[in-house]
């Protein structure tokens, strides 16, 4: 007979929001790299003094390097997605293009959308997308929401 999980399993495997480091910890369109769990992730505080986190690895240069990298936009309105998601930020009813916010990797150049995940520039690779984490800022501290196996 199998029983049901206990509440208290329940809550210990729900996500919750771990703080990570002081907001003034970081600066304006430069990575800082944190440690949660085994997990590297990569913070940007963006100029529109929104926080991204996204995973710090590079699936394409197998290193830990991305908070390391280039911040920047791109306009994806003609672009065709390489990962073969939706074109994000093009609206077919009046044709503009939006910029997202990316993070390119120090290595090989390939870009990323720091919303999503979604490889905006694979530089001829196949597409690979990284994780990203839902971010908070409250009181000067930023927290990450984190299911402690670092999914």
């Amino acid at each position: 007979m199998t029983s049901a999980p206990s509440p208290a399993a329940d809550i210990a495997r729900a996500p919750a929001w771990v703080r990570v480091c002081a907001l003034s910890d970081l600066e304006v369109e430069r990575g800082r790299a944190a440690l949660l769990g085994d997990t590297q992730v990569a913070l940007f505080l963006l100029a529109d003094g929104s926080v991204r986190a996204v995973s710090n690895f590079d699936p394409y240069g197998r290193a830990h390097v991305l908070s390391r990298g280039i911040v920047g936009t791109k306009s994806l309105g003609n672009t065709p997605t390489p990962s073969g998601n939706t074109r994000p930020g093009y609206s077919e009813s009046d044709g503009t293009h939006a910029e997202i916010p990316t993070i390119a990797s120090p290595l090989h150049k390939q870009a990323w959308d720091l919303r999503t995940g979604r490889v905006v520039e694979t530089q001829g690779k196949d597409a690979r997308d990284i994780p990203v984490w839902p971010v908070a800022v409250r009181d000067g501290d930023v927290f990450i929401r984190w299911e402690g196996d670092g999914s």
